[in-house]
């Protein structure tokens, strides 16, 4: 996998630099979310809970993502790679070697016709699934759901994709190395798909539906991992936006029943001008199996989450955030100095853009 990704550096490399015009084809961009974050519970470690991946530290100034990006576009070749430091890096990509854990992107892009909106991407790509992505100025909310923080934030492989002439309608077909996976470990390695198919029923209003079926290895075993992501949003830049999305995930083995997870979520975004708004969101995560999430308790994870925001774009490409979140568990599983099943935490970023 090292030497797929060398290559394709090289090959994006080649692209950039192939065409006399290609300097004003190149766009470069810098991303950093700086944050301070305070756990009501104070925990002695100074860490979130084990499933929250951005935002990680308790009550002190930190990183959750900063990123510098190359991106190239013409007619028929597209190209990105941005390398990344931060939060969001050290947690999220743990499992990874050292030399894929700055990789936020890394991927090429070919058009085989002319006529047609097709494209073929491989690499290092965003994920495929769900509303909320690693980049906090793109998310309604300053944290991530608990949907997000526990399905692909990334995934690595090829990926077809069309747009219609209209532009309302995407559909997408991935083959992947796995279940946000950069790095392949094993030569009898089988790989995962997934599609993505989005419909725009007006400048408002988007319909989503997304997969991914493959092999997962739990517990020295493969188990059949099926995941769907649904969403609707409905946008209105000048009054209130809503957003609906439910997950649902079925895993199984020979060895033991199906194991079920699921997930709805309602986010709503109301602009109170031009430079503030305020978020909220309401959500509901069941792995009772506890096969995202392990909390070694009867009942397993069974969280209700609920979060408020505002935010205030200080410039165009200054925004300030903060947000208050709650969450109440069936069972003690937060782990302080004695387990509870409230955990509450207020945080503040400051993000810019270049």
């Amino acid at each position: 996998m090292r030497s797929f990704i060398l290559i394709l550096l090289l090959m994006i490399s080649c692209c950039c630099f192939s065409q006399n015009d290609s300097v004003s084809k190149i766009r470069l961009t810098g991303y950093l979310e700086t944050y301070y974050s305070y756990d009501f519970s104070k925990p002695f470690n100074l860490e979130k809970p084990d499933y929250n991946y951005n935002y990680k530290k308790h009550n002190q100034l930190n990183v959750n993502l900063a990123y510098l990006k190359a991106n190239y576009q013409s007619n028929r070749i597209r190209s990105n790679i941005a390398l990344m430091t931060g939060n969001y890096a050290k947690y999220n990509l743990s499992a990874e070697p050292n030399w894929a854990k700055p990789l936020l992107e890394a991927n090429l892009g070919y058009k085989p016709f002319k006529q047609h909106e097709f494209w073929i991407d491989i690499g290092v790509l965003p994920s495929h699934i769900g509303f909320e992505s690693a980049i906090g100025r793109d998310c309604w909310n300053l944290t991530r759901s608990i949907l997000a923080e526990n399905s692909p934030y990334f995934e690595s492989g090829i990926k077809f994709n069309y747009t219609n002439k209209k532009e309302d309608l995407y559909i997408a077909f991935h083959i992947l190395n796995g279940w946000q996976k950069i790095q392949i470990t094993n030569w009898d390695h089988t790989p995962a798909v997934g599609i993505q198919v989005s419909y725009k029923r007006s400048n408002k209003l988007t319909f989503n539906y997304s997969n991914f079926i493959g092999i997962i290895k739990s517990d020295s075993m493969n188990a059949l991992r099926i995941f769907h992501n649904l969403y609707a949003i409905y946008d209105d830049s000048s009054k209130l936006s809503l957003l609906f999305g439910f997950d649902i995930g079925i895993q199984s083995n020979e060895h033991a029943k199906a194991a079920v997870w699921y997930t709805p979520v309602i986010i709503s975004k109301i602009n109170l001008n031009t430079k503030s708004k305020i978020a909220g969101r309401i959500e509901y995560y069941i792995d009772k199996k506890q096969t995202i999430i392990p909390t070694a308790t009867h009942n397993g994870y069974q969280t209700f989450g609920v979060s408020v925001n505002y935010d205030y774009q200080l410039s165009s490409k200054v925004l300030w955030r903060t947000e208050l979140k709650q969450y109440f568990s069936k069972d003690p599983i937060f782990k302080y100095d004695e387990p509870t099943r409230k955990h509450t935490a207020a945080t503040m970023a400051l993000i810019v853009k270049l």
